[in-house]
């Protein structure tokens, strides 16, 4: 799951990416609007922190712009201003939810855990498709009620497809969703074929096999 952070205090942003990322998130930042607007018009993101005082310009103006793309992304805002006009306007545009400073990480890592849930499984704790079972709270996968050990890339591999089952997924949609902007770095992509076969191979040993298709010259879909 891929988180952009936007917020200009580095020590506060340092601070979300470091207890996110030991939960399991990939995460990127930025520290002003135009780094931020960039950043949501080029890339995808399962959901986006983001501050309403920024360098160079005001938040909401990034959520609506957000919004008016169509962009499926959870928006929770985080932000110093705790007025309720703000709250309001925020979730009129389109945010998911408010977070005032200070918080709790702790919390914040479940306000993002229920946004994501709620986009992208129906608001469903257990994800079931095949035989494959997947725990979104512990992180855990069963095949056919045997346990599945699966690294963090696999692990976010298989929650894109399944969230995109049926739907033909490109190498560089993938690159993108497992890398998030370092992907526009890399002379090649074909680390994505080692994640997939790897992936592929502990679903089949588990008896989940075929799931994961070829479709040659696009990319990959999972197959119901």
């Amino acid at each position: 799951m891929k988180i952009l952070i936007i917020e200009d205090e580095r020590s506060l942003s340092d601070s979300i990416v470091a207890y996110l990322s030991s939960e399991k998130y990939l995460c990127e930042q930025a520290f002003t609007y135009a780094d931020a607007r960039m950043k949501v018009g080029m890339y995808e993101y399962d959901c986006i922190l983001l501050d309403l005082m920024l360098p160079g310009g005001n938040g909401l103006d990034i959520l609506r712009d957000i919004r008016s793309r169509s962009n499926p992304a959870g928006v929770i805002i985080v932000s110093a201003k705790d007025s309720l006009d703000d709250k309001i306007k925020g979730l009129e545009i389109g945010a998911d939810d408010y977070l005032a400073k200070p918080f709790h990480l702790a919390e914040l890592s479940m306000r993002i855990y229920a946004v994501i849930r709620r986009k992208e499984f129906s608001a469903s704790n257990i994800l079931e498709n095949n035989g494959v079972r997947i725990d979104l709270r512990e992180k855990s996968v069963t095949v056919n009620g045997a346990p599945v050990v699966l690294t963090r890339s696999e692990y976010d591999l298989l929650l894109f497809f399944i969230g995109n089952k049926n739907r033909v997924i490109s190498k560089s949609a993938m690159a993108e969703h497992l890398s998030g902007e370092m992907a526009d770095m890399m002379d090649s992509h074909d680390f994505v074929y080692t994640h997939i076969k790897n992936l592929k191979a502990k679903l089949a040993d588990a008896g989940c096999k075929d799931c994961i298709r070829n479709v040659y010259g696009a990319g990959y879909k999972w197959t119901e």
